[in-house]
């Protein structure tokens, strides 16, 4: 398994789209549909209608990589949201991958202190 940079950022691309696309047609979804720009440091991605499949777009200094992942009996937990284009961290990411349902988790709540004494 292979394991992003932490600091990358992460969008997901909410409705299916047609898994024909390439990685051109998928950097025009990400610069027309989504109002961002396909060569920042960042991983676009996608999922066709059934949700067994999911697209990767990265753009790494020289060039496109377009990585695919295809579920053989399973379905992807692709979040539910009224925004169009979801920022997801690079953690949340690898969930989504491994299956897991990222809506469902409930994260400790960031706490600031002002003093420890």
């Amino acid at each position: 398994m292979f394991r992003l940079a932490s600091d990358l950022r992460v969008y997901l691309h909410r409705e299916p789209i047609d898994f024909r696309a390439g990685i051109n047609s998928l950097a025009i979804v990400v610069e027309q549909s989504m109002g961002l720009d396909p060569f920042q440091r960042a991983v676009f991605a996608f999922c066709n209608r059934r949700r067994d499949r999911i697209k990767l777009l990265i753009y790494d200094r020289s060039g496109f990589w377009m990585l695919l992942k295809r579920l053989e009996a399973d379905r992807f937990h692709w979040p539910r949201s009224q925004e169009a284009v979801l920022t997801l961290t690079t953690e949340e990411l690898h969930g989504l991958l491994d299956g897991i349902n990222i809506a469902a988790v409930r994260r400790h709540p960031v706490r600031q202190y002002h003093s420890v004494g």
